[in-house]
């Protein structure tokens, strides 16, 4: 339930939150961060791109003091005038993901498998090729032995035969908690990420280093991959009009779609009130 004032802190997603389905973010939305910022309130990217999409993610949230990237995996503190600051940065050991996915293609059959292991500006997915991986240009076929040489920022997976979400289901019952946070974010593919780590985890970091508590936070979301940041979060929970059911059944509220910069709408009325 939304709880009177304003927050003390403002996180939003980007990808079908923000960021319009043609990849643009409006004028007007960046002018109402702007204004968010000025009125005092520290803002937040919550995203599940990879820290090697961070110039991406900071056109895309301008005024962006914070970024949770990689689904709470890495965490950049960007108000320091001596340069960003890495405040969180783990990753999932590669003999753990091969366990993993041997557990889970003996249940679910052969997997399309890529992972990303680098983190340098525009570095590319490995992995197997699959067509509907929206982001050729920042992909490159690799064998599986490739992709498990060393530890991952996450991984991502599918198979012909089930949903996305159908998979996930599957997944969660056969692999535990404290071997893998699994998630799903709107591309087709289940994405694991190491243990204890989504966008609630990612955001405590933040929350903790302003000294906000969680009862204070305002967010923004579309997909499942941001239910934990809904769960955690306290002031209001807001899903935009496209999201995925499951979020708009966990947020207290529905503001436009992405496309009519939903998120700015929200925070301008809140902003004028």
């Amino acid at each position: 339930m939304t709880r009177p004032g304003l927050p003390k802190l403002i996180a939003t997603d980007l990808d079908g939150t923000l960021v319009r389905s043609d990849d643009t973010v409006s004028a007007y939305t960046h002018g109402v961060l702007d204004r968010v910022r000025a009125a005092g309130i520290p803002v937040v990217g919550a995203t599940g791109r990879g820290p090697r999409l961070t110039e991406l993610t900071r056109n895309d949230i301008r005024a962006a003091d914070f970024l949770v990237l990689a689904g709470g995996g890495r965490v950049v503190d960007q108000s320091d005038p001596a340069g960003p600051v890495v405040l969180r940065d783990v990753r999932l050991p590669a003999d753990v993901l091969a366990r993993l996915l041997a557990d889970l293609e003996a249940e679910v059959g052969p997997l399309t498998v890529m992972v990303e292991a680098l983190d340098h500006h525009d570095a590319p997915l490995w992995g197997d090729y699959h067509p509907s991986w929206p982001y050729q240009d920042r992909f490159e076929a690799r064998t599986r032995a490739e992709c498990l040489a060393g530890d991952v920022i996450k991984a991502f997976v599918r198979t012909a035969d089930h949903h996305v979400d159908e998979l996930l289901a599957t997944a969660r019952r056969i692999v535990p908690p404290q071997v893998a946070t699994l998630t799903q974010a709107g591309l087709g593919f289940v994405e694991i990420c190491p243990p204890a780590t989504d966008k609630a985890t990612g955001l405590t970091v933040v929350a903790q280093t302003l000294g906000v508590d969680p009862a204070d936070v305002l967010v923004f979301g579309d997909m499942p991959n941001d239910l934990p940041m809904f769960e955690w979060a306290g002031w209001a929970r807001v899903a935009v009009a496209n999201a995925h059911p499951m979020l708009r059944a966990a947020a207290d509220e529905v503001t436009l779609r992405n496309d009519d910069d939903g998120v700015a709408v929200y925070l301008d009325r809140l902003l004028s009130r």
